[in-house]
């Protein structure tokens, strides 16, 4: 929000320099909205007839869930486990001082500091946020960029754009221990660094929600990754047990565990096997800017087909130069260059993850590079240069920039 205003006073508003923002206000206002989707939810399991039992659930067998603490139990023919995955935190000292994703909206008051450590999405959105809201942010990655499996393009795109909105952004470096004071939380680096900061969230992954659930009295095997192991129709090894979702860790996206979980219902309930095909699945990334993507990255494409087209384009926005500002717009287009069908889209810059879901049509239905180009560009908008874009991309180091 910020940097939005700063964008209207650039544009003539006037008025705008003293913003202020209402934490409790937006804690509420956020409460509000997950009771009505929690309600709609409730009611749409009602009205098609199903029975909730609210408590948590344990395998006694293949065949028996028990509800812990009610005493209750219940058996059923088949089985589905859709429970979700949670977030890691390595043990170091200090580490019981840290926060996770989980209670980062659940904190009393907006920290004036906040240390954010990992370099994946969750990561790099808290980033965002905190910073969007006047937090002085820091973001910690262990790694030599964030948004590791990212095209190496967006990476160091997304890194660059960060940095000019103010977010501090430490890599290759992680913690030793972490002190409470009464300045703050004290974090020593590994690098000899010493930061302090009134919250540190560790957003270093999620993984599968297996404990606890019983899966070794049903006989459920996991996979190498701590996952619940499924075949491509979401069974697991045991005949009546399925699973969806982050508790199988193949995609880890909201609709993606929608699709598998009605895939599942087609093929267990209506007598026609389906399967969900995890290729070319949209993602965008919340950050500031926000990223969209899909298809092959620039290094699996070359990986899996050898010769492949690049075509790139970083650019000031209309609306960035009128009035002066420094974001820039990553756009991105990986192509076989064999058959010249389009493998993969890179957006980074302000919406990125609308404009991705239209190219995510046009790429699942295996799109060539003749066919995107024969589209009339939309004037004037960032979107255009996705379909402008005529010259392949060659390195500098092969003499072409």
């Amino acid at each position: 929000m910020p940097h939005q205003l700063q964008v209207a006073k650039d544009f003539g508003w006037e008025g705008c320099d003293k913003p202020s923002f209402n934490w409790a206000t937006f804690l509420e206002r956020k409460d509000v909205e997950i009771a009505r989707l929690s309600g709609i939810y409730v009611r749409n399991l009602a009205n098609a007839g199903a029975e909730l039992l609210h408590g948590r659930a344990e395998l006694r067998d293949a065949h028996t869930v028990e509800l812990i603490g009610k005493n209750q139990k219940v058996t059923a023919d088949k089985i589905l486990i859709a429970v979700g995955g949670w977030p890691w935190i390595p043990e170091f000292p200090g580490s019981e001082h840290v926060i996770t994703s989980n209670e980062a909206f659940h904190l009393p008051e907006l920290p004036k500091r906040i240390m954010v450590v990992g370099g994946g999405y969750i990561a790099v959105e808290f980033a965002g946020i905190f910073n969007g809201l006047g937090a002085q942010t820091t973001l910690l990655y262990r790694g030599a960029n964030i948004l590791r499996g990212f095209d190496d393009d967006v990476r160091s795109h997304l890194a660059d754009e960060m940095e000019k909105r103010g977010i501090k952004i430490i890599l290759g470096c992680h913690h030793q221990k972490i002190e409470k004071t009464d300045a703050g939380l004290v974090s020593h680096l590994e690098s000899g660094l010493v930061e302090t900061n009134d919250v540190v969230l560790f957003a270093t992954g999620r993984g599968a929600k297996v404990e606890g659930l019983g899966l070794d009295k049903a006989g459920v095997k996991l996979n190498d990754q701590g996952a619940i192991q499924v075949d491509d129709f979401s069974r697991t090894n045991v005949e009546n047990i399925w699973a969806v979702g982050d508790v199988t860790n193949r995609i880890n996206l909201t609709p993606v565990a929608i699709r598998e979980a009605a895939a599942f219902a087609e093929t267990v309930f209506r007598n026609n096997p389906t399967k969900y095909d995890h290729a070319d699945v949209p993602s965008a990334v919340f950050s500031q800017p926000p990223v969209g993507v899909v298809g092959l990255t620039e290094a699996q494409a070359r990986h899996a087909y050898g010769k492949v087209d690049i075509y790139k384009s970083v650019f000031r926005p209309l609306k960035a130069a009128f009035h002066g500002g420094a974001d820039q717009v990553l756009m991105k287009l990986v192509v076989d260059g064999e058959t010249q069908k389009l493998l993969g889209c890179h957006i980074v810059g302000d919406e990125g993850p609308e404009i991705i879901q239209m190219a995510a049509v046009a790429i699942k239905m295996g799109v060539t590079k003749q066919q995107w180009d024969s589209t009339t560009a939309l004037h004037p908008t960032a979107a255009e240069e996705l379909v402008t874009m005529r010259e392949k991309y060659l390195p500098p180091e092969l003499g072409v920039s």
